[in-house]
């Protein structure tokens, strides 16, 4: 635990706690609400087949994630964590277009 407080620059035990609240509020809420999405556009196990049905549950996530991250790590007071763990993310998945340099 040490070696990933130390690699994150992490200072206290709390710090690390709320890190982890955020991740776990975040990876629910993210998945909930493209859930969400696609019962609004119809889309459901027993209409489409499993394969495209989770490509497209994968592909409501992906971009939601980050921006669902930079939001909870700034409401819990960790955004000097989160913003460049987001801003990473976005850029690796091709959406580093939306922060300028």
């Amino acid at each position: 635990m040490e070696n990933l407080k130390k690699r994150w620059g992490i200072e206290s035990n709390f710090q690390f706690v709320i890190i982890f609240v955020v991740f776990a509020i975040n990876g629910s809420l993210s998945a909930r609400i493209s859930g969400f999405a696609m019962k609004y556009l119809g889309i459901n196990n027993e209409n489409t087949h499993w394969i495209p049905y989770y490509l497209i549950l994968i592909l409501l996530v992906l971009p939601l994630y980050p921006f669902l991250l930079m939001f909870f790590g700034w409401l819990f007071g960790q955004s000097k964590f989160f913003f460049p763990f987001s801003k990473k993310m976005l850029k690796s998945m091709g959406l580093g277009f939306v922060f300028k340099n």
